[in-house]
């Protein structure tokens, strides 16, 4: 038998994801990879993976899966759910822990409420072909992952691993948290010369809610119009992730993980890489509001995000007994509040 994950129900969208593939958009193979990044490669770190594998992305609602090898080890990130043990009956294993898991136990991720995506990473990864470099999911053009496609019931996801040690467990206790309060931040241009101040000011200004046709491959936003002042074309050029499109109708589009290589309308903005993860996380009707910076102050802004990743990354250590857990909780927990009275 060929050491596996079962697939026993798919939930809404998982896929497998790693960091992309880069360098072929000039072939119209899009970068794809995971929404969460840092999220991805904390989950690996936790089983003992190198950070930039293929992982399992859930949206939303996540899997129900089953042990088709002598043992795994598996961790969650990107959310507060739980992988929940349902046969044999065990306690729920929090986010941000690793846990080994033995043939024929089947488990269960818990919905992902909190985040639109979270990730499911397994000791010694996936073993699924690299397109262009990557394992990355692109559903739309049937390439990567598992058969180019979300995972559906009744599929055996190979495995590299067909067994793991016992006693290798462990957790992170600062896991990676992103700011929800505060705008999004966003670069004006390429072509921010499209539009009329007062385009430009309503962009920057006002909110926008996420509509229903948002997916991997961009976001279309709904709210007030962004006035053009030279019309809704432009030759085709290439677009990047973060890219905000404003087409005819004023209502922007930023552009995801699974973006078109090329675009036709006129660019307003990107989105600072730093929180492309922010928006990747949103659900439908979310709210956001833009505020425009420098080229220089989105650099600082990646590197502050990067030394956060990997702050949480060199946190993680070997799973506490019992005992050693219940002391760590105790002693991060606030329980004298003192307050001197005159």
């Amino acid at each position: 038998m060929i050491p596996s994950i079962e697939v026993v129900a798919p939930g809404l969208m998982s896929t497998v994801q790693d960091l992309g593939r880069f360098g072929h958009q000039a072939q119209g193979v899009p970068v794809s990879g995971a929404l969460d990044p840092g999220n991805l490669r904390l989950a690996n770190a936790l089983v003992g993976n190198a950070q930039g594998i293929g992982a399992l992305e859930l949206r939303i609602l996540g899997p129900t899966l089953k042990v088709a090898a002598q043992s795994v080890r598996v961790a969650l990130t990107g959310s507060d759910g739980f992988i929940d043990l349902v046969e044999p009956r065990g306690k729920p294993v929090p986010a941000n822990r690793a846990v080994m898991l033995e043939q024929g136990q089947v488990f269960r991720i818990s919905s992902v409420a909190d985040s639109a995506v979270c990730y499911l990473a397994v000791e010694g990864g996936f073993d699924l072909p690299l397109l262009y470099g990557s394992q990355s999911t692109y559903v739309s053009g049937g390439l990567g992952g598992f058969e180019g496609r979300a995972l559906q019931a009744g599929d055996f996801v190979p495995l590299c691993k067909g067994s793991v040690e016992a006693d290798a467990d462990r957790i992170c206790f600062t896991p990676l948290r992103y700011s929800v309060a505060g705008p999004i931040r966003v670069v004006l241009g390429p072509q921010s010369d499209y539009f009329s101040d007062e385009g430009l000011q309503t962009f920057l200004s006002e909110d926008f809610s996420f509509s229903n046709e948002s997916n991997r491959m961009g976001v279309r936003l709904s709210g007030p119009e962004v006035a053009h002042s030279k019309g809704a074309d432009i030759n085709s050029d290439g677009i990047v992730t973060g890219s905000v499109q404003v087409p005819g109708n004023g209502l922007p589009i930023i552009l995801l993980a699974d973006h078109q290589t090329t675009g036709g309308y006129p660019k307003i903005g990107t989105i600072a890489s730093a929180d492309l993860a922010r928006l990747g996380r949103m659900s439908s009707g979310a709210k956001v509001r833009f505020a425009a910076l420098s080229v220089a102050e989105a650099e600082e802004a990646r590197r502050a995000l990067e030394q956060q990743i990997l702050a949480c990354i060199d946190a993680i250590v070997p799973l506490p007994n019992e005992e050693q857990m219940f002391n760590h909780l105790l002693h991060s927990a606030n329980l004298i509040c003192g307050v001197w009275v005159d």
